[in-house]
């Protein structure tokens, strides 16, 4: 369990983590009036709009490539210099994998793999090459256990290792180049804004600085004057207060909130998170400076600076790549079985009402940002509602009889399948809700207060919400909190197994649905 605070009075990181993520009501939201950037964090944010590369994205590429063309590269020699050294091609075609798992196994054990050390590919070359020469005693060890009449030649051994060492040499060296080059140029780092200014600032930043890590910081943000927050701390700008930390955040893709107030101001970091878990981003409390010590998985590091983790961001690194991947198989896969539905469907919009088959319509998508949802049309043309102000009801007026069905059956949803391929939405998650829908004279937003918590992935074609129940008219304040808090489970206990759960029961659960009109 992880505590930050007083120990007469600490703050359970686990239980709050888990309050945060149920509880979406808290008495009601507070009507916010619009946050406004100044001049200099508008620029900083501008600046910082393109998305940058992830290292462990980059670092997992490059141990592919590298298992693979070692691989690659055995293959070839013994296919070309002693192509019956193994007895058969299945044997030596083995045997050179085993050998590029087993370099790929120690050059990570070597800690070959990390940014300090591709940077500096010459200082540590003689690890990697150490790394290699291991792995052929290992390939050597194997190959003379499983194949005792192997004859390998020596020479072709002598070549195999040569090649592989050549290859190790220079791509190390032009791996190197680019990541230094990517570091320079904003490519490549993990993004991030100091929570807090004055002295705890100042010694953070410096600690940051003193290690070699992929942090770019963007700017500090506090809501103290001047005279206790510099307006620059180390270099660094004061960009704002935390109110505009948020809109900031939403337009620089931001990758961590590090907040580096003292840990026995727990009043403060309580609000100071409540404000800020509904970004999609990580937040971490400095911990460089705290006399109090936890057990080490507590921490996670930034070069050897201890951070506490106190909110993840959901979909990271690999697990965004598996998602994305599952979304485009499965919606090939759905519009390869359904294009009959959907082209009955169209027909049927185009001959029973005037107007165009497809209804556009602006919703929020990830982050929250505004995205273009496609639906076949339900309503008469003159009468459509694009802006959603008034939610549908049972016999609604503006809705055709073919659109009627439609909604009943949500086949009106099947074009949003090509917006999961065009990658603003997800098969499975939050369903998007249109940019200014409301359930009575309230927006969702003065409903729930932590309603855009919910934008912390790619809304989804489907979600957990919908198959228990929570899908159709919004005509009350409980429903939009339901949805949320369903919504906001799903974030927390995301999972391929669950997606695959989801649209497995999507169709079974919308044949007992009553409230989709």
């Amino acid at each position: 369990m992880s505590k930050v605070g007083g120990d007469n009075n600490p703050i359970d990181l686990d239980a709050l983590r888990k309050k945060l993520a149920r509880n979406v009501d808290d008495g009601g939201a507070k009507k916010r009036d619009p946050v406004t950037l100044n001049p200099l964090a508008l620029q900083v944010a501008n600046q910082l709009r393109a998305t940058s590369h992830s290292p462990n994205i980059v670092i997992g590429q490059l141990r592919l490539l590298e298992f693979v063309i070692l691989s690659v590269i055995g293959i070839l020699v013994n296919a070309l210099d002693a192509p019956e050294a193994f007895g058969s091609r299945v044997a030596m075609i083995a045997i050179c994998i085993w050998n590029g798992i087993f370099c790929s196994i120690l050059l990570q054990t070597a800690d070959s793999y990390q940014l300090p050390s591709l940077r500096r590919a010459m200082e540590t070359m003689p690890r990697i090459q150490a790394s290699l020469l291991a792995s052929f005693a290992l390939t050597i060890l194997l190959t003379t256990t499983l194949l005792p009449r192997n004859n390998d030649p020596w020479q072709t051994l002598g070549l195999w290792y040569g090649a592989s060492a050549v290859f190790l040499l220079i791509e190390r060296i032009v791996v190197g180049l680019m990541i230094r080059h990517w570091g320079r140029n904003g490519v490549m780092e993990r993004r991030a804004v100091i929570v807090g200014g004055g002295q705890a600032a100042k010694d953070l930043i410096r600690s940051l600085e003193h290690h070699d890590n992929d942090i770019r910081i963007c700017g500090i943000f506090d809501d103290r004057k001047s005279a206790r927050s510099p307006d620059v701390v180390a270099g660094y700008p004061k960009l704002g207060t935390f109110a505009e930390l948020v809109e900031f955040a939403r337009l620089t893709k931001l990758d961590m909130l590090i907040i580096s107030i003292p840990m026995s101001a727990e009043a403060r970091i309580l609000e100071l998170i409540r404000q800020l878990w509904v970004l999609p981003v990580d937040i971490r409390i400095a911990a460089h400076a705290n006399k109090l010590r936890f057990r080490p998985r507590s921490y996670s590091h930034i070069g050897s600076v201890p951070m506490l983790d106190v909110m993840d961001k959901p979909l990271r690194d690999w697990d965004s790549v598996a998602k994305r991947v599952f979304d485009v198989i499965f919606s090939l896969v759905s519009i390869a079985l359904l294009w009959p539905v959907m082209l009955g469907a169209a027909i049927a919009v185009k001959s029973t009402s005037k107007g165009p088959v497809l209804f556009k319509q602006k919703r929020h998508g990830f982050n929250n940002e505004t995205i273009n949802v496609w639906k076949f049309r339900s309503m008469y043309t003159e009468m459509s509602d694009p802006t959603a102000k008034k939610a549908v009801t049972k016999n609604d007026p503006r809705v055709t009889p073919v659109g009627r069905f439609l909604r009943k059956s949500s086949i009106d949803e099947l074009p949003q399948l090509f917006n999961v391929l065009a990658g603003d939405l997800s098969l499975v998650g939050p369903r998007p809700h249109a940019v200014h829908a409301q359930t009575g004279d309230l927006k969702y937003t003065e409903v729930v207060e932590h309603y855009f918590a919910r934008h912390k992935v790619k809304p989804g074609v489907t979600g957990w919400a919908q198959i228990n129940g929570w899908r159709g008219e919004i005509d009350h304040g409980d429903k939009i909190k339901n949805r949320t808090a369903h919504d906001l489970y799903y974030i927390e206990n995301w999972s391929l197994w669950l997606d695959l759960k989801i649209l497995v029961l999507t169709p079974i659960r919308l044949l007992k649905s009553e409230n989709a009109y």
